[in-house]
């Protein structure tokens, strides 16, 4: 961001670059809190607050839109509509809004997307998603760095030597049959001691880790239409279809069989120039 604005009340500075989850709006306005005049909407649809499209009018070029191209103020807005299933593991792991300041921030990145951002070759696109992608895991890991941001216990934020271990054995080996017993005894512990320190360090037992972490792969293998329901079960670690199928619309809310009906959504990023303070979804 260019010039000091703000997100959902946070002060951004220069350089800042900030992590929304979703999916409830957020405002973007001024430093001095303006009220926004501009929605946007899934699809990058940009209105007025009474409704009228604004896409034509504040578009410059491809990517690039805003009241004015020359504008003091300078956004850069990337949006995930809908993430892989393991990807939105992560994103519940991470608060409403993670900032990172410009001082831990990787500049190079965020100016390598910017200039992308103007291109309008064929390849432009497929840059600037992989980009994108990059500066997401890139950001997310430097605000876990971040020797001041608030301690909260999940597996993303965990720095247990051991319970990272465990981690590292459940997300390599989902399907194998563990119980707390032989996944103690994987990383050279009492299973006493690694029910303790797993709890202490992911926020929840091991086992309903494991149950989550297997329903979630099982999210973005459903979307393979060459693989049936019972090979996805099998793959994760149940044996049982019927089981699987019970265990992940608890979790889901829908059936293996209603989810795959669904379709993920690409990455999409965007660049927002000029001095409108726009509220996006």
């Amino acid at each position: 961001m260019r010039s000091p604005g703000r997100v959902d009340g946070a002060l951004l500075g220069p350089g800042d670059v900030a992590l929304i989850r979703g999916p409830e709006p957020y405002t973007v306005t001024d430093a001095a809190a303006s009220p926004p005049s501009i929605e946007i909407g899934p699809g990058q649809l940009c209105t007025t607050l009474d409704g009228r499209d604004l896409r034509d009018e504040l578009r410059h070029g491809i990517r690039r839109w805003g009241n004015t191209a020359n504008g003091e103020t300078s956004l850069l807005v990337g949006t995930y509509e809908r993430t892989a299933e393991a990807g939105g593991l992560v994103s519940r792991a991470l608060p409403r809004l993670a900032i990172v300041p410009r001082h831990r921030a990787d500049g190079s990145l965020v100016g390598l997307l910017e200039r992308e951002i103007a291109n309008d070759d064929p390849a432009a696109q497929v840059v600037v998603d992989r980009l994108l992608d990059v500066l997401v895991v890139s950001t997310i890991r430097s605000w876990v760095n971040d020797p001041d941001r608030a301690r909260e216990a999940t597996w993303l934020t965990c720095t247990d030597p051991l319970v990272a271990s465990a981690l590292e054995c459940l997300h390599a080996e989902p399907a194998a049959p563990w119980t707390v017993q032989t996944l103690a005894r994987r990383v050279n512990t009492s299973r006493a001691s690694l029910a303790v320190r797993f709890r202490a360090g992911v926020g929840e037992p091991p086992m309903s880790y494991l149950t989550r972490w297997r329903l979630t792969l099982a999210g973005d293998l459903l979307h393979s239409p060459e693989r049936t329901i019972s090979e996805v079960a099998h793959s994760v670690g149940y044996t049982n279809a019927y089981a699987f199928s019970t265990a992940f619309k608890r979790q889901v809310g829908a059936t293996p069989s209603e989810f795959r009906q669904r379709r993920p959504v690409l990455s999409d990023a965007s660049g927002a120039l000029g001095r409108g303070t726009p509220n996006g979804i």
